[in-house]
């Protein structure tokens, strides 16, 4: 289960990293209104902290690293969940002068990080239960 967890961890990751680039292409760092860099990088760094734990916790098989990950992931789930938020809150202005980055994003790819992102949380959570 731990390395069904790492594989759906890093897939996510990856998707992630696809919605950060697409965020930089689109100016998101000098944006006024939308998702803004430091919740970027909180989400980003708590969900790349946690994935080393949890490879730490594979290595050593250290249940507390297993616990620890997870937590950092419910932090990281949190935030963004924020984001998305934000995002769809973005999508939805009618009169605005300039789309924030966010609202660039390709839906399906939303969509596609936030299910995997569900999905690696409940297998974080069941192979740190030692299922």
């Amino acid at each position: 289960m731990e390395w069904a967890a790492l594989i759906a961890w890093i897939i996510t990751a990856g998707g992630g990293l696809l919605l950060s680039l697409q965020w930089l292409r689109h100016g998101g760092p000098r944006q006024q209104e939308g998702i803004h860099s430091p919740r970027l990088l909180l989400h980003a760094g708590t969900a790349v902290a946690g994935l080393v734990l949890w490879v730490a916790f594979i290595a050593t098989d250290d249940q507390a690293l297993a616990w620890i990950a997870a937590a950092l992931l419910a932090v990281v789930a949190l935030v963004g969940i924020s984001m998305l938020l934000i995002s769809l809150r973005g999508r939805t202005k009618t009169v605005r002068t300039e789309a924030p980055a966010e609202g660039m994003f390709p839906l399906p790819l939303v969509a596609g990080h936030g299910i995997l992102a569900a999905v690696t949380f409940i297998l974080t959570l069941l192979a740190a239960s030692g299922v």
